[in-house]
């Protein structure tokens, strides 16, 4: 049996699986992010600790084993947090996770077309590096500082003593050059990072470590099986959905949206839409790391005071492709397509006596739709093969969304089995790093059954190339109020 972690911003989720790959057992344990200010968004990591031995527990209660029969443990999670920690790998503050934007100061000035050429990303204050700089100046003691983490290298380190993060996580720090495949010097002089204070990096298949006596106490597993490097959750959940090869765009539908998908060489986008990271393997993932989608729907579904998403849904079908013309900007923490624009805000446009809580439903679930389409579009033009889309995360649920996502883009969508992959990318690295699989590719060969194919209408194209145009007209009149 292997054990896929997976550190979310609102739960820790744990899915055990079999040396076949089939899911065995799940579980997950909710907690909450801080938000002690506007723009800062922050996580103690205690929280992920004290979820670990429950969650596990009862994913192996659900799958009917035991700890002994578990070969080993692989650890995906969110992205873009950083923990500054002692030499006693103790938090000397909480995680600044990936929503956090306090370090906008930290980014002014910086030459972004060099940073973006080395490294694939865009300099953006939501990156390690920024946060980084941000801890060095502002922490009370920094010479206390002796590392600094991220959500999955930290929890590696905590279960096995050792301080690594993989090729993936590196890519997203604005510190890796993708050419050289390893930290930057001249990026790291240019943020004042002394490299000592990095875990080091390896593939993220590869073994971590053993699991310590620490890190046995803390999940309730055997010491010394196998833990995988492990990597972020933009490449857990596409890897767990079977994805290594081209050809398929991955959708995201969670709190935040991602969008992207694999291609052989490390590309950059000059525009700055999309960002190159590396991948489990040797190939890159080229993606949009999100704006708010499933979380505008949260928000939209409290404000219209309905009971659930299917609610949501059934005031949405009955509306025409294009709502009447009344469109939705997806940016109500700023937007990350059609351009990257952090000072941006969503809104409502075209709004009449005429239209309806149902037309406001289905403008948001077309408008974050729109954003998905500037992805493949942008994708495209980069070269990166995209034949269909795979819809992961809980709004791949939505049949209705799905189908919008299908006739705005004339692609099938498909829609897994299993739409929450993320776990399973953890635990397909387990498998590689105990040894029981050569390497991803072969782990994945049983991974990814599809549940169904949503075709694509070919009569509801014109309305949304229409809606989409306006999309765009709206957000260039509205760039003088960013």
């Amino acid at each position: 049996m292997f054990v896929g972690i997976d550190i979310g911003t609102q739960s820790l989720k744990v899915v055990v699986v079999d040396s076949a790959m089939e899911v065995m057992g799940e579980a997950s344990t909710p907690y909450q992010p801080d938000f002690p200010q506007p723009g800062w968004a922050e996580q103690d990591p205690v929280l992920w600790e004290q979820a670990l031995a429950p969650t596990i527990a009862s994913a192996l209660d659900a799958a009917g084993v035991a700890p002994i029969d578990v070969a080993a443990l692989g650890v995906g999670g969110q992205l873009d947090g950083c923990i500054a920690v002692d030499g006693n790998n103790k938090p000397l503050y909480p995680c600044l996770i990936w929503m956090d934007r306090r370090a906008e100061q930290e980014i002014e000035g910086l030459p972004v077309e060099q940073i973006r050429d080395r490294t694939g990303v865009i300099t953006d204050a939501s990156h390690p590096a920024a946060k980084i700089r941000w801890l060095q100046h502002n922490l009370p003691n920094p010479e206390h500082i002796h590392l600094f983490h991220f959500p999955v290298s930290y929890l590696v380190h905590k279960l096995t003593g050792r301080a690594v993060m993989d090729h993936g996580l590196a890519s997203t720090t604005m510190l890796y050059s993708l050419d050289n495949r390893d930290l930057d010097p001249w990026l790291l002089d240019l943020f004042s990072i002394d490299r000592g204070h990095l875990p080091n990096i390896a593939d993220a298949e590869s073994c971590a470590g053993s699991l310590s006596r620490e890190g046995a106490a803390l999940c309730g597993l055997p010491t010394g099986i196998p833990v995988a490097v492990g990597t972020g959750d933009d490449f857990t959940t596409p890897l767990g959905a079977g994805i290594v090869q081209p050809g398929k765009m991955t959708c995201v539908l969670g709190t935040a949206e991602v969008v992207g998908a694999l291609h052989s060489h490390p590309v950059i986008d000059k525009t700055g839409l999309v960002e190159t990271h590396a991948y489990a393997g040797e190939s890159f993932f080229i993606e949009n790391p999100g704006w708010l989608s499933g979380g505008a729907l949260t928000w939209l579904r409290n404000l219209l005071r309905l009971d659930d998403f299917v609610e949501l849904d059934s005031l949405a079908e009955i509306i025409a492709p294009g709502c009447d013309q009344l469109t939705f900007l997806p940016a109500l923490n700023g937007t990350m397509a059609p351009e990257w624009v952090a000072s941006a805000r969503g809104c409502f446009y075209g709004l009449t006596p005429a239209h309806s809580s149902g037309h406001m439903a289905r403008a948001t679930l077309e408008g974050t739709a729109f954003a998905m389409r500037d992805v493949m579009e942008r994708l495209n033009s980069l070269g990166v093969d995209v034949t269909s889309i795979v819809a992961l995360g809980g709004g791949a649920k939505s049949r209705l969304w799905t189908q919008i996502r299908a006739d705005m883009t004339g692609l099938p969508v498909e829609i897994p089995v299993l739409t929450d992959t993320a776990p399973m990318g953890g635990a397909i690295l387990a498998a590689v790093a105990a040894g029981v699989y050569p390497d991803v590719p072969s782990a994945v060969t049983n991974v990814g059954s599809v549940a169904c194919v949503i075709e694509p209408d070919p009569a509801c194209k014109a309305q949304y190339d229409d809606a989409y145009a306006r999309y765009h007209l709206l957000f260039e009149s509205l760039r003088p109020l960013y």
